[in-house]
């Protein structure tokens, strides 16, 4: 990966925004592209750098976004159309592209999303064990003060001011789309800053307390074990927005070559007839252009 496009991907790391990053393992000659081509899909379709023509391009470019959807990683292999490699593998997805111009390509695509985001509130013992043992699972734990906003893309609130300004946090937390809120706090005192915040019934069942699985913790990184096991296994209440950004991402198929193309602000496309047509590359957009009624029909 040259310097420049590797300082970008550090980046979007560093601003947890999602990416895919597409590496050509293997090219068949004539393809343009060589063994360590690399670009970047980003979540609106653009894309960094080089991994073949506009045709490869455009087929990275589509199973960029749909891993974008997954978190998942895949080989995409490229052939040309009629190829004799049809083989189904695991983990690898052939899409014959009747507008390469011959040869194949393989690329390595790796979804880069950012690690569960995890806000933390308070400075004692438990709050700074939550931090510590979060980040050795792999969380992106951050420790807050009150009055900070919640992040979007926040999984988890975690309360541990142990009576300090609960309430307030708590409310705040109910206010945001946080999948998991949790309280650290006694049966008894959890009870009671609940029923304080004269919550509803969906409210009050979005707020654990005492935050944590019940698995007889007692000191401030086994209350934070178990704090993680009950957010692992409450995980299906809110995917990140890193995996909704492009869940939802719209598709076409071209008129000219009949590869699904996705729908970017930067897809080629043309009007006909009251309706509007997308294309993979320039080729099928001019072929289009020159003779709509051929591929209308």
């Amino acid at each position: 990966m040259g310097g420049e496009l590797l300082a970008q991907a550090d980046s979007l790391r560093a601003k947890r925004r999602p990416f895919v990053l597409a590496t050509v393992v293997r090219a068949q000659r004539p393809t343009s592209a060589k063994p360590g081509d690399c670009a970047l899909v980003l979540p609106d379709g653009t894309m960094e750098g080089f991994v073949g023509g506009s045709c490869a391009e455009s087929t990275v470019r589509l199973h960029g976004l749909r891993l974008l959807g997954t978190g998942q990683s895949t080989l995409l292999r490229i052939i040309p159309d009629g190829g004799s490699d049809q083989s189904v593998e695991e983990g690898v997805v052939t899409v014959a592209n009747p507008c390469l111009s011959g040869g194949t390509l393989e690329i390595f695509l790796q979804a880069q999303l950012p690690p569960r985001l995890v806000e933390v509130f308070g400075d004692a013992p438990v709050a700074r064990a939550l931090v510590s043992v979060g980040r050795a699972v792999g969380y992106d734990v951050h420790t807050v003060d009150p009055g900070e906003e919640v992040a979007e893309d926040t999984e988890a609130v975690v309360v541990a001011t142990h009576g300090q300004d609960e309430e307030i946090l708590l409310r705040e937390a109910l206010a945001s789309k946080v999948g998991y809120i949790g309280l650290i706090a006694s049966p008894r005192r959890g009870r009671a800053v609940l029923s304080a915040l004269g919550l509803s019934d969906q409210e009050r069942a979005r707020i654990h307390t005492p935050a944590g699985l019940d698995i007889g913790a007692r000191t401030p990184e086994e209350i934070a074990i178990s704090v993680y096991a009950e957010l692992i296994g409450t995980r299906s209440c809110k995917a990140p927005s890193a995996l909704t950004v492009v869940r939802d991402r719209e598709e076409a198929v071209d008129p000219v070559c009949g590869m699904s193309v996705g729908l970017t602000e930067g897809t080629l496309q043309l009007p006909f007839a009251g309706q509007r047509y997308y294309f993979c590359g320039t080729g099928c957009r001019q072929a289009f252009a020159d003779e709509p009624e051929r591929y209308v029909r």
